[in-house]
């Protein structure tokens, strides 16, 4: 097993955050640092994580959905002594959030130990929908804008995939995206005039916030983990450097993508 899926596995972090880790050298294998993320290793490899050993697997694979409010930053711990999403969920495993959303962005995030299923559904190859309610400026939000939302926006870093939008209200839209590029939603609401006030994640593929109140959270059950990993391995293979591509772009509804 490569080195990053080994920590990924174990539960230290998303696989693409392990990657991170091993190159800064905070890594050993029987003693030696590694920096390759691609090192092969097992159980009887002695990997150790800042002096500290890191088992095969963790005790338990565990998903929590939650609410997050506004100021509450998504990531594990943060420098400035904000307070993280991963403070929210009182649990005996280490855990990590699967994406991130704005300090500002609230709703819908999940937290796991569970790396495999985090690469999964945050691989930009695997095209996981995710579903935001926006309220913005300048309303009504006219068709002409939805068109071009729908088909596809210039944006700095590129063209942005074809966009599932609806109205809900003169002010509201909700928008479906399966991207991942930072402030996505708020910089393809601006590119067509209609600046965000505020942003709400309300659906990650197959799962949607439902009734959990702001600051809440719950451990998904086991049907809600499978559904999810279907939702990241809905693809088809050969695509990319062995990654794969999704054959259809989901159900409708309130699903949404990023920050």
């Amino acid at each position: 097993m490569r080195l990053a899926k080994f920590l990924a596995t174990s539960g230290v972090s998303s696989r693409r955050a392990a990657e991170e880790i091993i190159r800064s050298g905070r890594v050993t294998v029987a003693g030696d640092t590694v920096t390759d993320p691609a090192r092969d290793v097992d159980h009887t490899s002695a990997v150790e994580l800042d002096g500290k050993p890191v088992g095969a697997a963790p005790q338990e694979l565990v998903v929590y959905a939650v609410n997050k409010p506004a100021g509450v930053v998504s990531t594990a711990s943060d420098t400035h002594g904000r307070r993280t999403v991963v403070a929210l969920v009182p649990s005996p495993q280490r855990l990590y959030p699967v994406g991130r959303l704005d300090a500002d962005t609230t709703g819908l995030i999940l937290l796991t130990n569970d790396g495999d299923l985090a690469h999964r559904l945050t691989h930009p190859s695997f095209e996981v929908d995710k579903t935001y309610r926006a309220v913005v400026r300048n309303a009504p939000v006219r068709e002409s804008a939805l068109r071009a939302l729908r088909t596809g926006v210039v944006l700095e870093d590129g063209r942005t995939a074809p966009a599932r939008v609806t109205r809900v209200r003169p002010d509201t839209i909700e928008i479906t995206i399966h991207e991942g590029r930072k402030r996505q939603v708020k910089r393809m609401c601006e590119h067509v005039g209609h600046r965000v006030v505020t942003l709400q994640r309300v659906r990650f593929g197959p799962l949607t916030l439902g009734d959990l109140q702001v600051g809440g959270h719950r451990r998904l059950t086991a049907n809600e983990v499978s559904l999810l990993g279907a939702a990241g391995r809905r693809v088809t293979a050969g695509h990319g450097h062995g990654e794969s591509k999704r054959t259809s772009s989901g159900p409708p509804g309130p699903s949404g993508a990023v920050i």
